[in-house]
């Protein structure tokens, strides 16, 4: 289910270009969504008494889906998956590693990506771009606060995606400011 999760995600996201260049002709309102997937185990069915039943999902995987949607906003990003989605599809996708987080109602951490595109439909720019994304956060969570900047801004220049790299930048920029806790282990707590 993992694959075609992020498969059908990254198609969703397809589609509604299709539909902003319709809706820009028609002068109607860009539409904007956030996708967040998860993999795990999870309660399905019919829930409920014999009053009021609803189909559901319940479940902490599905809880984590919901936060990495929600989620999509403060990075500025289309879709986000769990490690979990990640390790089973890597082969398939090309991710980049968004953030290390600790979301609502969670007591552990978990690293968080965005999936770009298929591996096999990646081009040497998107390849090079995830490279050095990789390195930049590498570099922030080893706190080598110069390096991850430079990594960071250049990727800014590289990518449409300005907002993504400016919550770094200002991350950075607070760090150096006031360095976190000797024991930081780069999570970052969101209020969402």
């Amino acid at each position: 289910h993992a694959e075609h999760a992020v498969s059908a995600a990254l198609e969703m996201q397809r589609k509604l270009e299709e539909l902003d260049e319709l809706f820009k002709k028609k002068n109607w309102p860009e539409i904007h969504i956030g996708v967040g997937v998860n993999t795990g185990s999870m309660n399905v069915g019919d829930m409920g008494s014999k009053f009021r039943k609803a189909y559901t999902v319940l479940g902490d995987a599905v809880n984590l889906g919901s936060r990495l949607e929600a989620l999509t906003k403060s990075y500025h990003v289309k879709i986000l998956v769990g490690e979990s989605t990640c390790k089973e599809t890597e082969p398939l996708f090309l991710y980049r590693p968004i953030d290390r987080v600790k979301v609502k109602g969670k007591l552990t951490n978990t690293n968080i990506y965005e999936p770009i595109v298929l591996r096999q439909e990646a081009s040497a720019h998107w390849l090079d771009q995830v490279q050095l994304h990789q390195q930049a956060f590498e570099a922030y969570l080893h706190q080598k606060w110069g390096e991850a900047e430079t990594f960071f801004k250049q990727l800014k220049e590289m990518d449409s995606n300005k907002d993504l790299y400016d919550l770094f930048l200002a991350r950075i920029a607070a760090y150096q400011k006031t360095p976190p806790p000797e024991n930081w282990d780069g999570v970052w707590t969101p209020s969402t």
